[in-house]
């Protein structure tokens, strides 16, 4: 029992990276994929756990502002979605909405790039 306490003891101590470790040791070397990891990592403290949330891989696609040059970006909209023309004035006359959901954050980021060329004012979230 007592090593049991100093085993969670350890556990409870251990860095974001050495926890990191242990998950990589667990799935490769025993085919055990961790899960429970969040729980672990709260307890190491709120930013701890910020800081070891897996980067974002897809990307939400808002248009802030159609921008001066509106024409462009609804037909770019147009383009892009596939709306009809009076739907893609009607997307972006009522901005700010989101346009495209969970895109790769390659797709994404050109996505963004092409309508902010055009004059909209673009954020991913």
């Amino acid at each position: 029992m007592a090593e049991l306490k100093v085993l969670a003891e350890q556990l409870i101590n251990l860095t974001i990276k050495e926890a990191n470790e242990l998950a990589h040791i667990l799935k490769n070397d025993y085919g055990i994929e961790p899960v429970a990891a969040a729980p672990m990592m709260m307890a190491a403290g709120p930013a701890a756990a910020v800081e070891a949330a897996p980067a974002k891989t897809t990307f939400d696609v808002v248009v802030k502002s159609g921008g001066a040059a509106k024409l462009a970006v609804v037909k770019l909209v147009k383009e892009i979605t596939g709306l009809t023309l009076k739907e893609a004035k009607e997307f972006v006359d009522g901005v700010p909405g989101t346009m495209k959901e969970n895109l790769p954050k390659e797709e994404a980021e050109t996505m963004k790039r092409k309508l902010e060329e055009a004059g909209a004012e673009v954020e991913l979230k």
